[in-house]
């Protein structure tokens, strides 16, 4: 084996955590985690994904589907931010919560539209909803391709719920350095 090979081996070797270094860690990051933030920014940002995808759609006049990515996206990166997760408690809360926004994105949405059609304002047309109406626009207004956009919602929601830390970060937080 070429020296180079054999240093870049050891190297690796010598970063890899041993079992009482990888117990310390999964209990330190245990203890930053802090669900009740991220179920509460996770919330607001599924609404706030929500309010953009009708503003979206007021804008443009049209209904875009891709916009439940984006809620998906918004949604777990404020989880993760906020709740620093390592557990799967946060994963499934961030799929949860964007399908929430997708829902009340896709809802806003149609208002939306309904509302410039019989030239009402949105307000008002928010303001005449019941558990009945929505019901009903969600039904007729849901298209199978929704189901696509809402899973690719749902997906990002929860695998982006979590932290991603490098090796290096790791290795910083065993030292008593900075996580980052």
């Amino acid at each position: 084996m070429p020296k180079q090979e054999l240093s870049t081996r050891a190297q690796a070797e010598s970063t890899r955590l041993d079992l009482p270094q990888a117990e310390y860690l999964r209990q330190l990051l245990e203890s930053e985690q802090n669900l009740p933030l991220a179920s509460i920014g996770g919330l607001v940002a599924s609404l706030v994904g929500a309010a953009i995808w009708a503003g979206v759609t007021l804008t443009t006049g049209y209904q875009i589907g891709f916009m439940a990515i984006g809620v998906g996206f918004l949604v777990g990166f404020t989880v993760r931010s906020l709740g620093k997760g390592i557990t799967r408690s946060f994963g499934l809360l961030g799929a949860a919560l964007s399908l929430l926004g997708c829902a009340v994105g896709n809802l806003l949405a149609v208002t939306a539209i309904l509302a410039n059609a019989q030239q009402i304002p949105f307000g008002t047309a928010l303001a005449g909803l019941d558990a009945a109406l929505i019901r009903e626009i969600m039904l007729a207004y849901f298209r199978p391709m929704d189901l696509l956009f809402y899973a690719i919602a749902v997906y990002y929601g929860y695998r982006l719920s979590f932290r991603q830390l490098t090796e290096a970060q790791l290795n910083a937080m065993l030292s008593g350095g900075a996580e980052g």
